[in-house]
């Protein structure tokens, strides 16, 4: 399959084959017509070219990031309470579906930013039907 570059590179060949006369009307509008063309076809090349540049440096970024996610979360399946101190809490964000692990100080802050699409998870204790405050969680609240 020829590129955009190649087709615009045929047609010039052709009309100079054909030897247009640019001293006709019609022969002075597809000269300017394909060179108008050329110029498109190198700019769709140049922007190609970049574009394929670009997303190989999102990759990049993409990658980096993942491996600061690895480093700062750890395992994303997981609340491994061995590393905090107190209650691990798994609440799911309700817009990407991802179980992210808070600790009680977290928990009483009312709110946290899933750490996979930013979205702000908020916490009433207030209105807590877990146990009908059997479990002290409403002691914690400031009067």
């Amino acid at each position: 399959m020829m590129t955009i570059t190649e087709k615009v590179a045929y047609l010039k060949g052709l009309a100079d084959g054909l030897k247009l006369d640019d001293a006709t009307t019609e022969g002075k509008i597809l000269k300017n017509v394909i060179d108008v063309l050329e110029d498109m076809a190198l700019t769709v090349s140049d922007l190609e070219d970049t574009m394929g540049e670009m997303a190989q440096q999102v990759d990049e970024i993409d990658d980096d990031l993942a491996a600061v996610e690895d480093d700062l979360y750890g395992d994303e399946d997981e609340c491994d309470d061995e590393d905090l101190d107190g209650e691990i809490y798994e609440v799911e964000c309700p817009s990407c579906g991802e179980t992210v692990c808070i600790d009680e100080d977290l928990l009483e802050e009312g709110a946290v930013n899933c750490p996979n699409c930013g979205e702000l998870l908020e916490f009433d204790l207030d209105d807590c039907e877990c146990c009908n405050d059997e479990c002290g969680c409403h002691d914690h609240k400031e009067d």
